[in-house]
Order: structure tokens, then sequence, then C-alpha cells
């Protein structure tokens, strides 16, 4: 299953690519892509991981961009 999150306040396209990598390396997920320019992120799971991490997702986000918002679209 795959879903998209809106990512706010994502400073520089560096940044987008360690919360890319790091989401990647979450276990029980498939892909993990971040726009920069689109401010989204999409992540492909079993659709259980999702219920169960979402608060993974904000926190790797906040490790790397401590400004950041993370919002279901």
């Amino acid at each position: 299953m795959i879903k998209q999150y809106k990512i706010k306040n994502l400073h520089c396209a560096n940044c987008a690519a360690k919360i890319e990598r790091n989401l990647s390396k979450l276990n029980g997920v498939n892909s993990a892509s971040v726009d920069f320019f689109g401010e989204k992120i999409t992540i492909d799971a079993e659709e259980n991981w999702f219920l169960e991490n979402f608060e993974k997702i904000g926190k790797v986000c906040k490790k790397i961009e401590p400004r950041s918002e993370i919002n279901l679209i």
C-alpha cells in the first residue's frame, strides 16, 4: 500500500534526501521517497505498518529537520 504525506518546513534538498534514506531503512518499508519541491513523502509499506508506525515517520523527519510537520494527504 502506498500513502502520501505532506511535509512542511523542509528547508533543503539535502535534508529531504537524508529523510528519504532514513525512512527507507525502517523495518517494513518497501520504499520511500521525499519530493522536496512538492513537499511530499511517499511511502510504500504494508497497510498495518502505517497504523503502527506513523509516529516513527515524524520522529525521523524531526531528527533531521526539527521544525518539520507531517500530515496525511
